[in-house]
């Protein structure tokens, strides 16, 4: 039984570091990171800009590569895959809110959250009909006809989440999920996130700045200068 799958962990990183180029530079974001993260937990990372955490996340969902280091999810060694493998591994077991949404322009909302199902091979219609299930769920109900240009930022942002829970993932990855959506919407974003990703099989893990969903989680990381510096179930007192 591999690392991960041993201890009971959604995701364990090992010494993993990440270097950049710049110019005739190279620049260390990522310091050996070693990292266990449990399933049925939300786990939150928080840290200022540049402090990493984007690339972290990038590197546990198969995105970007780590220069040193291993990765396992849900107990396969991912960066030990082919591409192939790769890229289906994060199809059937990952979903990923990127903070940029990056919704495709010329379909509308419900066929971008219908995306994950369509290129599992599901049938276009059964595949809109739960997108749009979903999107209920995220009270956008009424947006599913409209193109990623007619939608507002808020609502843009609930359709990238809606994409990225529809099919139901395995680890659910999310990039500042409320930083667009009031304190209402964003509560209701979390408590969906709750619901859909965080279960025994199943492990949720979000970056954000938000200290208004601070209190959500079970678990939260703090990154500083490419280093885990405080661990716990609350923020530390000096943040």
């Amino acid at each position: 039984m591999t690392g991960a799958a041993a201890t009971g962990a959604a995701i364990s990183t090992r010494a993993v570091t990440r270097d950049f180029k710049a110019g005739q530079q190279t620049i260390t974001v990522l310091h050996g990171i070693d990292l266990e993260v449990k399933a049925g937990e939300l786990t939150y990372l928080v840290g200022e800009s540049g402090s990493g955490k984007t690339t972290l996340i990038s590197i546990m969902c198969g995105i970007l590569w780590p220069t040193l280091g291993e990765v396992e999810v849900f107990g396969t060694d991912i960066y030990n895959l082919t591409d192939t493998q790769l890229v289906e591994f994060r199809l059937n077991n990952i979903g990923f809110i990127f903070q940029q949404y990056n919704l495709i322009p010329s379909i509308d909302a419900a066929s971008n959250a219908a995306v994950p199902l369509i290129a599992q091979g599901m049938d276009r219609l059964e595949a809109r009909q739960r997108a749009v299930a979903m999107m209920e769920k995220l009270a956008i109900g009424d947006q599913v006809d409209k193109l990623p240009n007619q939608l507002s930022g808020g609502q843009q942002q609930r359709v990238a989440i809606a994409r990225a829970l529809v099919h139901e993932p395995r680890l659910v990855v999310c990039d500042e999920p409320t930083a667009a959506l009031d304190a209402r919407s964003g509560r209701k974003v979390m408590d969906l996130l709750r619901e859909v990703a965080v279960a025994e099989d199943r492990a949720c893990i979000i970056v954000t700045h938000d200290n208004r969903i601070f209190d959500l989680a079970d678990r939260i990381l703090v990154l500083e200068d490419g280093r885990i510096t405080h661990d716990g179930t609350s923020m530390p007192e000096d943040h």
